[in-house]
């Protein structure tokens, strides 16, 4: 990745990592599934109208936005519903990263450098540090259901990543068409009708800034910038970055909400922060040698398809 690149990776990573207390702050007394809705609602309009659709074909863009922004956040909203911490959310969510690098590997064929490998290893090292510094008990529940979110959130990386496509911004914004009518359906559904009315007229200014927070600066600013960061490297060059957003949410957490970091969250955000720079280094190979990250030309999508002449 370029250095520009890595600072926008950089800049997703805090953004996302403020996002799990902005959604505990926002989320009150209004039913998860709800309160997702209204974010996404947030994220397609104006701008449906604003932006082309992305050069890809439809069924993707839908994909995308089924596991990605529905998948992902319907577990994760019910997981904090069902007691996750935010901060804990934040370092669970981030099984993704050792699932999306495992699923690009064996679906789009992306073998990950030796750096990269180490680095992910110490960041799973980390996360393990953190979850064991943090102590205390978590419902089996909301642990299972922040796993399968990570787990939605790679399978929407690969899919992201599969498509080619270099609109990062549009990507995000016409794959959250499919997601605001389901979840208003299933919160119907899982909540009740009674629930949905009380939650609308709970919906007050606290949720508004959460929603115009998580859509806004989370949805459009963070996938959009993230989904084009998909589009010219590999999967296992970008997903190391998001290693950052635990220490972030702990840290946000802990400044905000009063949730103190213990020692052993501390070091393992430490090692989480040394994963992502050992990620982040340059494999030295031969050109014969075969674990070299190297992106097939032919490809559709490839970065050698993509960049024009001479950039």
């Amino acid at each position: 990745m370029s250095r520009r690149d890595q600072s926008l990776a950089a800049l997703v990573a805090v953004i996302w990592g403020f996002n799990f207390v902005v959604i505990d702050w926002g989320m009150g007394e209004v039913p998860p599934l709800l309160f997702l809705a209204a974010r996404f609602l947030a994220v397609v309009l104006p701008a449906v109208f604003l932006l082309d659709p992305p050069p890809v074909p439809w069924h993707t863009v839908a994909a995308v936005g089924l596991f990605m922004s529905l998948g992902q956040f319907a577990f994760l909203y019910v997981a904090m519903d069902a007691g996750m911490p935010p901060g804990l959310a934040g370092l669970v969510l981030q099984a993704q990263v050792v699932l999306t690098i495992v699923l690009a590997a064996g679906v789009l064929r992306e073998r990950p450098t030796r750096p990269q490998v180490l680095g992910v290893v110490l960041g799973a090292l980390g996360l393990v540090v953190v979850g064991v510094g943090r102590g205390g008990h978590v419902p089996a529940v909301a642990l299972g259901l922040c796993l399968t979110a990570a787990l939605m959130w790679a399978i929407g990386n690969v899919v992201s990543r599969a498509s080619g496509a270099t609109g990062g911004l549009s990507l995000t914004v016409w794959s959250a068409l499919v997601v605001p009518v389901p979840l208003v359906l299933l919160s119907l559904v899982v909540d009740g009708p009674a629930a949905v009315v009380d939650g609308m007229d709970a919906f007050g200014w606290r949720a508004g800034i959460s929603t115009l927070y998580t859509a806004g600066l989370a949805s459009l600013v963070g996938y959009g910038i993230f989904n084009t960061l998909l589009s010219r490297n590999t999967s296992a060059a970008v997903v190391p970055w998001i290693l950052l957003v635990p220490p972030v949410a702990i840290g946000s957490a802990w400044l905000l909400l009063d949730e103190v970091p213990s020692g052993g969250e501390l070091v393992g955000g430490a090692v989480l922060v040394l994963g992502v720079l050992v990620a982040q280094r340059r494999a030295r190979v031969s050109v014969s040698d075969p674990t070299r990250c190297t992106p097939d030309p032919s490809r559709p999508g490839s970065p050698e398809q993509r960049a024009p002449a001479g950039r």
